[in-house]
């Protein structure tokens, strides 16, 4: 019991910064606690740092090492680890950002932490079959009776910020590109919106910018509608024979479905 309530204890502690004199107090019999506790702490900081830095690249650039790191202490204390798994921790890092006063200046980084949440989700989405979809049920079913199933992973992410220029940015190094960051300048410039598309292709994560019409279509297939009402919400500045011949060779598509919702 007593060393149950030791690890209750330091749980505790490490996640809501209780002082080490107030945990002394709970567990006296172990005088080594106060100095384990700091241990502890600093591990748990540089996990922080090290898991948020592998799932958000981009958004780590654009703060900063120093400053990248006291945001990564600040959400392990506000939003714990609840998994076994420390890659699956930090999808609140988002709102987190969205929520600093002294990042207001900046409110397209919120946007970029959900694209690289994205992502990353997409890195470890369930592996699908490789085999070109059987599009046979287009010919022979109606939209209203249609469900196109999406590659596991696959998000769209709308954003009033050009959240895939500044991605694709970063994705290169200096030597590959002169001026990598021309095309981010012009999209502020001309205070562009950018969605993206986040899919799996083979290996690789792969990230497109859509159109506003292919985005409503998008996400209503994510939503699970029907090919019919992802049409109507796609509105009439929208074809489905170019985004087919496109969708196709990319991998977008998994499967579809005739007369039953997807799986």
């Amino acid at each position: 019991m007593q060393e149950a309530q030791r690890q209750q204890a330091l749980l505790r502690a490490l996640r809501r910064g209780s002082s080490v004199a107030a945990l002394t107090r709970l567990v006296r019999s172990d005088p080594a606690v106060p100095r384990g506790l700091q241990v502890y702490r600093a591990n748990a900081a540089a996990l922080a740092h090290k898991a948020l830095a592998a799932a958000y690249p981009v958004l780590q650039q654009l703060l900063g090492p120093d400053s990248f790191g006291l945001c990564a202490r600040a959400l392990w204390h506000a939003h714990a680890p609840r998994l076994g798994d420390i890659a699956q921790w930090g999808a609140e890092l988002s709102t987190w950002v969205a929520s600093q006063s002294d990042l207001a200046a900046e409110p397209y980084l919120s946007d970029v932490a959900r694209l690289e949440w994205a992502v990353h989700q997409a890195r470890s989405a369930a592996d699908s079959d490789d085999a070109p979809a059987d599009l046979n049920a287009l010919a022979r079913g109606t939209p209203t009776r249609l469900w196109l199933r999406l590659r596991p992973g696959t998000a769209c992410v709308v954003s009033r910020h050009p959240i895939v220029s500044i991605w694709r940015a970063h994705q290169a190094s200096d030597a590959e590109e002169a001026d990598r960051f021309a095309p981010v300048r012009a999209a502020f410039s001309s205070a562009s919106s950018e969605t993206a598309l986040v899919w799996r292709q083979g290996w690789k994560v792969r990230v497109a910018a859509l159109a506003t019409p292919e985005a409503a279509f998008t996400l209503a297939l994510l939503q699970g509608r029907t090919l019919g009402v992802a049409l109507s919400r796609a509105g009439p500045g929208f074809a489905f024979e170019p985004w087919l011949l496109r969708a196709l060779p990319l991998g977008w598509i998994d499967g579809v479905e005739n007369s039953r919702p997807p799986r």
